[in-house]
């Protein structure tokens, strides 16, 4: 490969390329500034990396292991899990929401705001507020709500307000507009927690940043344990946070491939996926210019995955760029690829992951029969599977 130039931050407008930036009104344009400049500001100080760096270690339990799996598959590349199932509430979600919850804190805001697909987002940010003492609201689709009741039962206990949502397709992009709504009632005193790498600027860059631990921790990780990096880095993909939370820190090694796998649901030639980056066109979506599945008057388009936080029909800017690039692959992996996947996992080595999750092994699985024995291949386990056993129960018939 060769050598590929790529920018790390966006521009001052919040354009990773021609993806991003501030797509909203004048007077919400100032209350987004406002947000980057205290991001900017407080993410230096040595008392906020120091508060951080505390909670990631006692609260979060991090770093998370990397696990070398044994029975996935009969030959080819070795599989490895980085294991962010195995923090506070569940995956990865909580690294960024406790970064947010301490910037609202830091801002004198009132009640943090936010949506949720799976649930997970949810349950990291109520957790977070729960920790440094600030409201939170979080608005989820009826749909989600029957599909993840155990996220939905934690988030009350936690002491959120959960709001139901039941327009459009009852799903993520409806909770996403309805939250968005409640927030512009008051953007001085609420704030917007945004639950991936989407969104107007600084949020894409923010939740990166927030995410970025789980890269650097994988490839020191991986370097010790291994000697050497892995083949090959893989993640699923709905928003993008994880995905661009561990690609993050391999971007510069050129002998890395990274591909993220995003969920064909019930196939690319039915109206019933998420592929954004596989099907989608440029176009503009909550604030951000990206990818997206649209119709012929740009309106988003309803969107399906067996795995509600991958039900999103736009993907975070800088997927978009390193898209055009090249230094990321995105692929997919449909609803059945995606079950075989967790039922494996879960009966091969004891682990259920999240159906989100399960797409990116799905793949891994698929590509390892196609690698050497000598080669690895990473895969981000973003979350566990407690949330959907339930669902997959019954889908199964178990």
């Amino acid at each position: 490969m060769s050598k590929i130039e790529f920018s790390a931050m966006p521009d001052e407008q919040g354009y990773f390329g021609e993806y991003g930036g501030q797509i909203i009104p004048p007077e919400l344009k100032a209350i987004m500034d406002e947000i980057n400049n205290a991001y900017e500001q407080i993410r230096v100080t040595k008392a906020f990396q120091d508060e951080l760096m505390d909670l990631h270690q006692h609260y979060v339990g991090r770093p998370s292991p990397i696990f070398k799996t044994t029975k996935l598959t009969d030959s080819g590349a070795q599989i490895f899990l980085k294991r962010e199932d195995l923090n506070h509430t569940g995956a990865h979600k909580i690294n960024h929401c406790l970064g947010e919850a301490l910037l609202a804190k830091h801002m004198g805001k009132t009640k943090v705001l936010a949506e949720t697909g799976a649930g997970q987002h949810g349950v990291a940010l109520a957790t977070a507020c729960a920790l440094v003492g600030i409201e939170c609201e979080i608005h989820m689709g009826e749909i989600d709500i029957e599909k993840e009741h155990p996220n939905v039962t934690k988030m009350k206990i936690l002491g959120c307000k959960l709001v139901p949502v039941s327009r459009g397709t009852r799903t993520l992009k409806d909770a996403v507009d309805s939250a968005f709504e409640e927030y512009l009632k008051d953007p001085s005193n609420f704030f917007y927690a945004i639950g991936s790498v989407v969104g107007p600027h600084p949020f894409p860059k923010m939740v990166r940043d927030f995410q970025s631990i789980v890269g650097r921790e994988a490839r020191e990780q991986f370097l010790q344990s291994e000697g050497k990096l892995p083949d090959l880095v893989t993640a699923c993909v709905g928003g993008g946070s994880n995905a661009i939370g561990i690609f993050t820190a391999f971007l510069e090694d050129e002998e890395v491939d990274l591909v993220g796998v995003e969920p064909a649901g019930k196939g690319l030639e039915t109206p019933d996926h998420a592929a954004t980056l596989t099907k989608g066109v440029k176009g503009t979506i909550h604030g951000m210019q990206c990818y997206n599945l649209q119709d012929e008057q740009g309106e988003p388009l309803p969107v399906y995955s067996i795995a509600s936080g991958l039900d999103y029909p736009g993907v975070g800017p800088q997927h978009c760029y390193l898209k055009d690039l090249g230094r990321v692959r995105y692929v997919n992996a449909d609803d059945q690829e995606c079950l075989n996947a967790f039922m494996t996992l879960s009966q091969k080595e004891g682990i259920i992951p999240a159906l989100e999750s399960a797409h990116a092994l799905a793949y891994a699985m698929k590509v390892a029969k196609e690698m050497s024995a000598d080669q690895s291949i990473l895969v981000n386990l973003s979350g566990r599977g407690d949330k959907d056993a339930d669902f997959v129960a019954e889908k199964l018939g178990l």
